[in-house]
């Protein structure tokens, strides 16, 4: 088996986690790297010991021996690159949310349909035992019919403030949840009211709730599902994120907690929970985890030409749409019927 060459567009932070992940992989070999940032590429290629950059994406795509790519560039840069580099045949892992629009989501599943690589968003937390665990208790019926579900996925101030500049709190971390209750409840909501909250003076707001209305009325059962983000936790906020999930059905209740790690370090300065689920690093420079799931899924199903069945591109493209939804709600603060999908 011809080990893949893949290929990191958007060296940034997370970027630099891709890469770094990339080369634990079996059957993979990290080829080359873009950024936009010459110093920030040369940093982090230094500390890769990455020869094979460029701040030119094209120069990535237009390379043959490259067959993967990861786009991780911001967020409204998504389309444009997802669409080249899926007209030249690469094999696509593209970070979420999937783009800016609607519209530039239905355009990037159009191309994919008549690409010759394979296409996946990375909605990590469907890779994540933890969910994918409730879910298969909810679908077995463990716990009844799910009458409410309360997601949280908050940050500390210190990393909210490097992101509101960036993207709002509903899109960057909300659309995880989001995703997660329409796999867990296998459908759309019919309705959702959003509110907004500002607390310091960034482009997106610090604070985003949703309420979704995801009842069955083919069932005659309602469901709801409130989803909480919160980028103005206090700095000395323990955890890196705090992300929780309560499921009550008619007979149990299922609780995630990925808040608390399992590895707490405390010092005379502060308490901290490490990571050690979503991409981990050892002392040796060694990166594990849920992230790592997630890739390697994506080349088993490129080195056994398998269809991508975690995360369709109609799922993540429908995550969007919804995520969308809700930040109308907020923005006229009017509750919303959220029509079909088209």
């Amino acid at each position: 088996m011809q080990p893949l060459n893949w290929s990191i567009i958007g060296l940034g932070r997370f970027g630099k986690i891709h890469a770094e992940t990339v080369r634990e992989i079996t059957g993979v070999r990290l080829h080359s790297a873009c950024s936009r940032n010459p110093q920030t590429l040369q940093s982090h290629a230094s500390d890769l010991q990455l020869t094979n950059t460029t701040t030119d994406y094209q120069d990535i795509i237009a390379d043959p021996a490259v067959d993967v790519v990861s786009i991780v560039t911001h967020w409204e840069d998504h389309f444009q690159v997802a669409i080249d580099a899926l007209q030249a045949g690469k094999h696509v892992l593209l970070e979420k949310p999937m783009a800016a629009t609607l519209e530039q989501c239905r355009a990037i599943q159009e191309c994919a349909q008549h690409s010759d690589g394979k296409f996946m968003v990375g909605h990590i937390c469907r890779f994540d035992p933890r969910y994918a665990l409730a879910r298969e208790s909810i679908m077995a019926g463990d716990i009844g019919t799910i009458c409410s579900i309360h997601a949280c996925r908050n940050l500390p101030t210190v990393a909210g403030n490097i992101r509101l500049d960036k993207i709002s709190p509903m899109i960057g971390d909300g659309i995880h949840d989001l995703d997660v209750v329409m796999w867990m409840l296998g459908r759309r909501p019919l309705s959702v009211m959003a509110k907004n909250v500002r607390v310091h003076n960034f482009k997106y707001p610090d604070i985003s709730w949703a309420m979704f209305d995801f009842s069955d009325p083919a069932a005659d059962h309602e469901t709801i599902a409130v989803i909480e983000t919160n980028w103005a936790l206090p700095p000395n906020t323990p955890t890196v994120i705090d992300a929780q999930m309560d499921i009550v059905g008619t007979a149990g209740q299922i609780s995630i907690n990925c808040s608390e790690t399992g590895l707490k370090v405390q010092t005379l300065e502060e308490t901290k929970y490490k990571d050690t689920m979503y991409w981990p690093q050892v002392t040796d420079q060694r990166r594990t985890g849920i992230l790592k799931s997630e890739l390697e899924y994506f080349a088993k199903c490129i080195h056994h030409d398998l269809p991508i069945n975690m995360i369709t591109a109609e799922e993540a493209r429908q995550a969007m749409e919804i995520v969308l939804w809700a930040e109308k709600s907020a923005q006229s603060g009017q509750l919303l019927q959220i029509s079909p999908s088209e």
